[in-house]
């Protein structure tokens, strides 16, 4: 292991020049990043790395109403035209966010503002892109076939925003912004969402559940791609992987087991229980509390707000008990699961168990 001694020793040698010993060690302590103080075998996440970044979040939201105060202010009795100037203002606070996007995101590397700047260039372009091109007119008389196509264009200026900065959370977005595009088309093509849940039950009229799981597999297969080239989770290729879980596993939830708790029947909630016992061991294999988590957390939410019966209740009781479980003896129980995968799991692209 290089130390930084010997850093200091190769730039007195000539080896190398300060600014590249920086480079270094500024790579190194990224690479570390949230895996510092973890306890061997925990699941790196960083929301923000200190209260300055809390600070500065804070200002960025008041900077945001203020540039909105702005505008209306400009605009006078033509903010009801607001359409007409929506190119102009979507451009100028386009270009404002990716200015300050260069200075907290690419140079000072901060966690909470990259979030929070990824969500305000999301939503100007969001803004943008539908207000110009958008008819509000047919989407007053619920007919959305304008909108899937600005949607889309949004969803592809936060990719380039993405691929600039490689804020994660930003990654999520794209993927959530693509479940939207997919609804909304359908929904535009003569699809119909009676009630909320149905984008949820296969028993329910419409396609809208099946797109959730293609979409959610999709989603997986990306995030693993990611998990895959960084088994050790010390990059942002991890972090991406991380926020791609918690949008894909409430997708390929969604189809199946609320199906199965919507049917309230004693057989139903086993067949779901072991349903998501399988999802548990993809969970543990893979080393992503956030994809277990994510996938319980939305039943858990679902049950609450949307179905009702004894057996949701139970259900959820169960799962509170089985999470409690897996915290307390989570990397015991991988050993054992990894010891029993077959030889064409690719165990070397996943974490090292630490048993």
């Amino acid at each position: 292991m290089i130390e930084r001694n010997d850093l200091r020793a190769a730039v007195g040698s000539g080896l190398i020049n300060e600014k590249q010993a920086a480079g270094l060690i500024s790579l190194a302590d990224s690479r570390r990043g949230a895996r510092e103080n973890l306890n061997p075998g925990d699941e790196p996440f960083e929301l923000f790395k200190g209260f300055n970044e809390i600070f500065i979040v804070i200002g960025l939201l008041i900077l945001s109403m203020g540039w909105w105060g702005v505008v209306a202010l400009a605009l006078g009795d033509d903010v009801v035209n607001l359409q007409d100037y929506a190119m102009i203002v979507t451009l100028i606070g386009g270009g404002l966010l990716w200015l300050l996007s260069e200075y907290f995101v690419r140079k000072r590397r901060m966690v909470a503002p990259a979030i929070a700047l990824s969500i305000m260039f999301a939503m100007n372009a969001g803004f943008g892109f539908t207000a110009v091109l958008s008819e509000p007119f047919m989407v007053a008389q619920n007919d959305f076939s304008s909108v899937p196509f600005p949607l889309l264009l949004a969803t592809l200026s936060l990719l380039v925003y993405w691929w600039r900065f490689r804020v994660p959370f930003a990654m999520a977005m794209i993927a959530v912004g693509l479940f939207a595009i997919a609804i909304v088309y359908t929904a535009s093509r003569g699809g119909r969402v009676d009630s909320i849940s149905d984008l949820f039950l296969l028993s329910a009229d419409g396609p809208f559940a099946w797109i959730t799981l293609v979409l959610g597999v999709l989603v997986f297969a990306v995030a693993m791609m990611f998990d895959m080239s960084d088994p050790h989770r010390v990059t942002r290729r991890s972090a991406n992987g991380f926020w791609l879980h918690v949008v894909a596993a409430p997708a390929l939830v969604n189809t199946v087991a609320l199906s199965l708790l919507d049917q309230d029947s004693s057989g139903s909630n086993m067949i779901l229980l072991g349903l998501l016992a399988m999802f548990a061991v993809v969970a543990i294999v893979i080393d992503r509390r956030s994809f277990l988590i994510a996938a319980i957390g939305y039943i858990v939410a679902l049950a609450a707000t949307v179905f009702d019966g004894d057996g949701a209740a139970l259900t959820v009781l169960i799962l509170g008990i089985v999470l409690l479980l897996l915290g307390a003896f989570w990397e015991r129980i991988r050993a054992r699961i990894l010891r029993l995968m077959p030889g064409f799991v690719p165990l070397h692209r996943l974490p090292p168990s630490q048993f």
